[in-house]
């Protein structure tokens, strides 16, 4: 787990500026469910035998009741419970999203940290392929809006319950023809598992793997038009992609469509985004049988790729910095600091005592566009000193006394380009 610093928190807030606008362009609303949930969630939700739940998840008994509780390692159980519990999807569908704190206990690494971050996209009661491709989309247009390069897209389909159980049994009579090769993991998840063997890293089993059965290949007429009428639609608004018949996912719950956004540009956390349908999962967790889909989005990850290339140092920094020496002057800095915010400036008023000298230094290194000093003399004639520290248009602006009355449109028409009238 780690600390965000000043500077790095003021990137992330920009981020999230930039996110939640986008997914209102497309209409989903925000949902914030709690970071504790009862252990039982994910088990029924993300799957017994993931690795999620079998080894990753921080449980933890609590000691008032002894009910089983753990910290949400992804939010889409979460979210569906929320929808479930509240009667959301009575005669209407929802188009939901949702930021905030996940954990998993994981190798620290590169873009992945035990206390992680996510935007998850849900969108629930749509039963269609033009919600799946709409999701892939908004991800094209996001990545673009932030100016992210080498990004690409898989995608594969799941097909349903019925076909993924012909294909699981031909494809556990397959690796067991091969277990003596397997690696622990793939030993382990042969029974259990087995799809995520397909989705294994290891080199070694990469021959084994390619030719093992492909779900593609079980699947039926509605599932293959399923992806076809997403595909179609990727098509039709140009956003290019690529078949992977291995890709899998790592949570029980998808079925149908499921995609992956990669980089290589993370080194082996190649994913920044990735989701897909799950249509049973509603009704698994106790609600009344719908269809719905989503995706969920690495804020660590895609942070690491837009912040390439970013100045250092703060994105904010104050309008004008108040520097003042006197009891009288120091009064009246402070009233002048709410005034000059009331009018919409972002003020800091010095604190901590120095002289003007001292004050200056700090001003300047604020990044402040202007310093306004105030002393005995300024008290004296209800006015104050503007004194830029930054040149306006290449030029350099000499300081001026400014009486207190026309401060605040002062500063408007010098910061803002704005006229009093």
């Amino acid at each position: 787990m780690n600390d965000l610093l000043p500077d790095e928190a003021e990137r992330w807030e920009a981020f999230e500026e930039i996110v939640r606008d986008w997914l209102k362009s497309y209409g989903y609303r925000p949902i914030r469910t709690p970071i504790v949930e009862p252990t039982a969630l994910f088990v029924r939700g993300v799957g017994e035998h993931t690795d999620i739940v079998e080894k990753e998840m921080y449980s933890f008994e609590d000691r008032l009741n002894g009910e089983q509780l753990t910290l949400r390692p992804e939010g889409t159980a979460p979210c569906v419970r929320a929808v479930t519990e509240h009667n959301m999807l009575f005669g209407q569908a929802q188009r939901l999203y949702y930021s905030g704190p996940m954990f998993r206990h994981e190798r620290p690494q590169k873009g992945r940290y035990r206390q992680f971050h996510q935007f998850g996209v849900e969108a629930l009661g749509f039963a269609g392929p033009d919600v799946d491709a709409e999701h892939i989309v908004m991800c094209a247009r996001l990545w673009d809006d932030l100016g992210l390069e080498d990004v690409s897209l898989e995608i594969n389909s799941l097909g349903d319950a019925a076909e993924r159980a012909t294909h699981r049994a031909e494809l556990i009579a397959y690796l067991q023809k091969h277990e003596a090769s397997l690696d622990e993991d793939g030993k382990r998840r042969l029974l259990t598992n087995p799809l995520r063997v397909l989705d294994t890293k290891n080199p070694a089993l990469q021959g084994m793997v390619d030719g093992a059965p492909k779900l593609m290949d079980f699947l039926g007429e509605e599932s293959l038009k399923h992806y076809e009428g997403v595909t179609a639609l990727l098509r039709e608004a140009c956003v290019p992609h690529k078949l992977n018949t291995r890709l899998v996912r790592g949570l029980d719950y998808y079925n149908r469509t499921v995609f992956e956004w990669t980089t290589t540009r993370l080194g082996s956390q190649a994913t920044i985004c990735a989701g897909g349908r799950y249509d049973t999962l509603i009704e698994s967790l106790g609600g009344k049988p719908a269809p719905a889909c989503g995706f969920g989005m690495g804020i660590e990850r895609v942070m690491l790729l837009w912040a390439e290339g970013m100045e250092e140092g703060p994105l904010s920094r104050p309008d004008v910095y108040i520097v003042h020496q006197g009891e009288a002057a120091s009064r009246l800095a402070f009233r002048v600091a709410e005034e000059v915010r009331s009018a919409g400036v972002a003020a800091i008023y010095h604190c901590g005592g120095g002289n003007f000298k001292s004050q200056m230094k700090k001003a300047d290194a604020s990044g402040a566009a202007f310093a306004i000093v105030i002393g005995d003399d300024e008290v004296a004639a209800e006015a104050v000193m503007l004194k830029p520290l930054r040149e306006q248009d290449g030029q350099r602006v000499e300081q001026r006394k400014v009486p207190l009355a026309d401060l605040a449109p002062t500063l408007a028409n010098q910061l803002y380009g704005i006229e009093d009238n």
